[in-house]
């Protein structure tokens, strides 16, 4: 496992982040995602992702118990503020009072006294961002989170977080995207900004919820117990379940296997191809998964295949940077 620099900063991350988003507390048992975590520290993962909203808080709450007992120097572990976690008015969003309350129920279900990497879920427009970042801030300096970052931000937004990151002393230092073979939208703005201002990429979905790794055939039933099937992740994966969509990936197929690598390896070592980017974060609900993904870190991809990818792909290819969007309501 290699690792990477995340940003200007100096934290390292390793290039392959375990991400829990549906699988823990949702689509596995609990003994699965166990397993899948052990696997994933085996074979050199010292970075993972999680988020209060996951699974209704669970997410968080298995991820603390698969790590307990390892040694916390040595562990990066990223959580996300924002969507609703309560009933109440105030159980979302980014608020002073919502940031502050939510810090410590995570560190409370991850067993831990602080994070490495705070996150923004997403932009709140119904909140002042002077008050987000003073209150990210306070994080900080009470010594809950060692660095902060967002997730799903414009280039403008992130820009002017920056700005008062740094009026404030705080590290901004990375953004959490979406982005992968087909979902490029960041390419265009996000990247350039934060090359500029020193952040870096996380990104989510180097797989394309699974599409990339070539199971989801054209004109065929998603096979059983899949991403598609499964009712918190489905909505994510609909759009991608085009046949043309599915047909071009196919394509992809000959290029893995003359790189000497699985479809889904050859996805994530397409993301770690940009320099902007930190770590890809995947999801496992079978340890032999994660060490397929593994397989993609310090993996160099040269000039022809990155041009046979974008020529098998062709104009299944997104690349709008208006499609990255907060909701107007953290709801």
């Amino acid at each position: 496992m290699e690792h990477r620099h995340l940003g200007r900063s100096g934290l390292l991350v390793s290039e392959i982040s375990y991400g829990n988003w549906i699988t823990h507390g949702s689509q596995v048992e609990e003994e699965a995602a166990l397993a899948c975590v052990q696997a994933a520290l085996e074979l050199g993962v010292t970075t993972f992702d999680t988020a209060d909203v996951y699974a209704g808080t669970k997410a968080e709450a298995v991820l603390g118990r698969a790590l307990a007992g390892e040694r916390r120097e040595g562990l990066e572990i990223c959580t996300k503020v924002f969507w609703a976690t309560g009933p109440g008015p105030n159980d979302r969003g980014l608020s002073r009072k919502h940031i502050s309350e939510a810090i410590n129920g995570s560190l409370r279900r991850l067993q831990t006294d602080y994070v490495d990497l705070y996150q923004a879920h997403r932009f709140d427009h119904t909140t002042p961002l002077e008050e987000t970042m003073a209150a990210f801030a306070d994080v900080v300096h009470a010594g809950k989170a060692l660095y902060i970052g967002v997730s799903e931000w414009r280039a403008e937004e992130i820009r002017q977080a920056k700005a008062l990151a740094d009026q404030l002393r705080v590290p901004l230092v990375s953004n959490q995207p979406q982005y992968n073979m087909i979902w490029r939208v960041i390419e265009a703005d996000v990247v350039p900004t934060c090359e500029d201002l020193g952040l870096g990429q996380i990104v989510w979905s180097p797989i394309a919820q699974g599409v990339l790794t070539g199971k989801y055939l054209p004109g065929a039933e998603p096979p059983a117990n899949s991403r598609a099937t499964d009712p918190s992740g489905a909505n994510f994966i609909a759009r991608l379940l085009d046949d043309e969509v599915l047909r071009r990936v196919q394509n992809l197929a000959p290029i893995a296997a003359d790189c000497g690598l699985s479809m889904a390896a050859l996805a994530v070592a397409w993301v770690l191809q940009n320099d902007n980017v930190a770590s890809a974060i995947v999801g496992a609900t079978r340890p032999e998964q994660e060490r397929d993904n593994v397989t993609a870190s310090g993996v160099k991809l040269e000039a022809d295949v990155l041009k046979r990818i974008d020529e098998a792909l062709g104009d299944i290819v997104v690349t709008d940077p208006a499609l990255t969007q907060s909701p107007r309501s953290p709801r």
